[in-house]
């Protein structure tokens, strides 16, 4: 697919692709019912990808983030209480 050009779609960074070659193509029946099929991906999705491969490979770093990371985050947010995380968004939580 050919980079056409760069958007921004609720807040985030998106690149579009497409093909010219979409309308001649004998599998366009099953890729696309329209002219082209075109694709965006936003500006950080390797990055998840990477994170999910990895994940994958080591399915057990999940329980180990559990038990190191999640106990201490719980522990504060009940120190502070639960009205400190109700909002969501980082306008209304970033301080």
């Amino acid at each position: 697919m050919i980079y056409r050009f760069t958007g921004q779609e609720a807040g985030k960074i998106q690149h579009r692709y497409w093909s010219s070659a979409c309308p001649r193509c004998s599998l366009k029946e099953k890729c696309t019912t329209g002219i082209y099929r075109r694709v965006k991906r936003w500006e950080h999705e390797a990055v998840m990808e990477a994170m999910e491969d990895r994940v994958d490979r080591k399915p057990d770093c999940m329980r180990i983030r559990g038990s190191t990371v999640e106990h201490p985050f719980g522990t504060i947010k009940s120190w502070m209480g639960p009205s400190h995380f109700q909002m969501k968004r980082l306008e209304h939580v970033s301080t």
